[in-house]
């Protein structure tokens, strides 16, 4: 990738970004369906997701793969690529124990504090009054929305308790991902990038077959379902993920995905009958507003790149 391509556009990153968490929120919903209609199991969604995306790209990029660069970063593609399976699975059984919005909520909102923590003690992130507005605003947003989640007695509170433990790790997880993943996206480029970073996902849940077989599902409504899950919030998804992760920083990049969270709080609120309580509006309002301002500051700053780990 030339440092001219590399330098261009972080307000286009930052879009793509966006644009990424959308399709992620929606993701959300689909998930929450096949788990509480059709009985699938978390392991089983994220192996057919990630199988169909890695098709799906290789049919795209594999020919542009990169090798002779590929070698030098095998082992961050093997680790990243598996912490992308995981923080995927540990969302999907926070989804499964507490819904949908919950769990995105916590596994987004939280890796950009993580993430800016780590940049600001790498020297990679300035820690100024406007970022720490940002993140305020994302923390702030969480907290109204997840606190009127609750209540249901010792069973629920149980569900409760371990759908956000699933959620928590899925946010370490993912904030370990982000931290690398625009390196090698410059590195070996965006497509090429998610492409090896999704058959390494795929293979690994692919050994949940030693537990339990991962047959293709019968009837029309779930294949459509995987299959969605696969092309848009796997391949297409990730792949705009990739693209952006080259041309934003890391804090930018895990706070511009917090669109993901919103949507599936909306989403939920409209086709599922979630009630969305005055409190949840005003956090996705304080949201928006962060990554407003996050949009200002990456249009505003001169075109450099960013600093990866």
């Amino acid at each position: 990738m030339t440092q001219a391509r590399l330098h261009a556009g972080p307000a286009w990153g930052l879009l793509s970004a966006c644009g990424a968490g959308f399709l992620w929120g929606t993701g959300a919903l689909v998930v929450d369906v096949l788990v509480a209609q059709h009985g699938f199991t978390p392991a089983h969604i994220s192996f057919w997701r990630f199988a169909i995306g890695a098709v799906v790209l290789l049919a795209v990029f594999g020919r542009r793969i990169p090798w002779a660069r590929l070698r030098g970063v095998a082992g961050t593609v093997l680790v990243a690529g598996l912490a992308m399976a995981g923080y995927v699975l540990c969302w999907f059984l926070g989804i499964e124990r507490i819904g949908p919005a919950v769990p995105t909520l916590i596994a987004l909102c939280l890796p950009p504090v993580l993430v800016t923590l780590v940049a600001v003690l790498r020297g990679q992130e300035r820690l100024d009054a406007q970022i720490v507005g940002v993140l305020a605003a994302a923390l702030a947003g969480t907290a109204l929305v997840v606190w009127p989640h609750g209540g249901g007695g010792p069973a629920a509170s149980a569900g409760l308790l371990a759908g956000i433990g699933f959620s928590v790790a899925s946010a370490v997880l993912y904030a370990g991902f982000t931290l690398v993943s625009g390196r090698l996206s410059t590195t070996l480029g965006a497509g090429p990038a998610t492409t090896c970073l999704t058959v390494v996902a795929a293979c690994a849940m692919a050994l949940y077959a030693l537990v339990q077989p991962l047959h293709w599902p019968q009837g029309i409504p779930p294949q459509a379902w995987y299959l969605y899950l696969g092309v848009v919030t796997a391949a297409l998804a990730l792949l705009a993920f990739s693209w952006g992760a080259a041309r934003l920083s890391p804090t930018g990049l895990t706070v511009a995905t917090l669109v993901e969270p919103l949507t599936a709080v909306l989403l939920s609120a409209l086709l599922l009958g979630q009630h969305l309580g005055g409190g949840q509006l005003l956090g996705g309002v304080l949201l928006m507003a962060g990554i407003w301002v996050l949009g200002r500051r990456v249009t505003a700053k001169p075109h450099s790149a960013p600093q990866w780990p």
